[in-house]
């Protein structure tokens, strides 16, 4: 099995190229939802959220207040980095747990959106290939401050908070054009579909994975025997 990385600017589509991948029986692993899952009340991440950024980060529920948080950090690098570094582990090992279980099943490639992709370069060493969804900077603007309510201020802060789109366009394999319609975007996802599918990438890391397991399991048996 390989690893595809689904990335690009916030609001340029790639919740909707998520989809179309899932509609063609794709596994996506969402690294934003997973994001959420890692700070809910009790957990690790959350607790250190608490220690770190204090009781007016939360709702009165114990849930995390997102809306405060985005204002606290986007406004403060350092802060901002602070809280990456309590959530990026947590995220990366539960994203690990779900791509062996799609090892398991015996998938060819799973996708990974990962928003932060090249921002954090933590699992760039692990694709074999990225694809990056583009838009103009005028759409992004737009849909941006459409979907989350924004001002232009607001929405200009979370954008320029990202590494440039043109910059990640050039650091691609695979550019999806989210500028047109939706059949257009869809038209583009089955090339790169196909293109995936004709992919022998998955095979060394298939042999090697394998090997692993296998190594594993004779070491507990070897050890099993020793003892009994």
């Amino acid at each position: 099995m390989f690893l595809v990385g689904l990335t690009g600017g916030i609001a340029t589509g790639k919740s909707t190229v998520s989809k179309m991948f899932r509609r063609l029986g794709v596994p996506v692993i969402d690294a934003d939802k997973i994001a959420r899952d890692v700070v809910e009340p009790g957990k690790p991440a959350w607790k250190k959220i608490k220690e770190t950024f204090g009781d007016e980060m939360l709702l009165e529920d114990g849930h995390l207040n997102r809306e405060e948080m985005g204002r606290h950090i986007f406004s403060d690098e350092n802060k901002r980095k602070q809280l990456n570094a309590i959530t990026h582990p947590e995220i990366r090992n539960a994203m690990f747990w779900e791509i062996l279980f799609y090892f398991l099943k015996g998938y060819q490639f799973v996708v990974l959106d990962l928003p932060l992709l090249f921002e954090s370069r933590n699992m760039l060493s692990f694709v074999s290939y990225v694809v990056v969804v583009s838009c103009t900077e005028g759409q992004q603007l737009q849909r941006l401050i459409a979907r989350n309510k924004f001002s232009k201020e607001e929405a200009l802060q979370r954008i320029e908070s990202q590494m440039p789109l043109t910059e990640k366009c050039r650091m691609a394999t695979v550019i999806i054009d989210n500028s047109g319609t939706e059949e257009m975007t869809e038209k583009q996802i089955m090339d790169v579909y196909k293109k995936l599918q004709r992919s022998r990438a998955h095979w060394p890391l298939r042999i090697v994975g394998w090997s692993s397991i296998a190594f594993v399991m004779w070491l507990a048996l070897k050890i099993l025997w020793s003892v009994f």
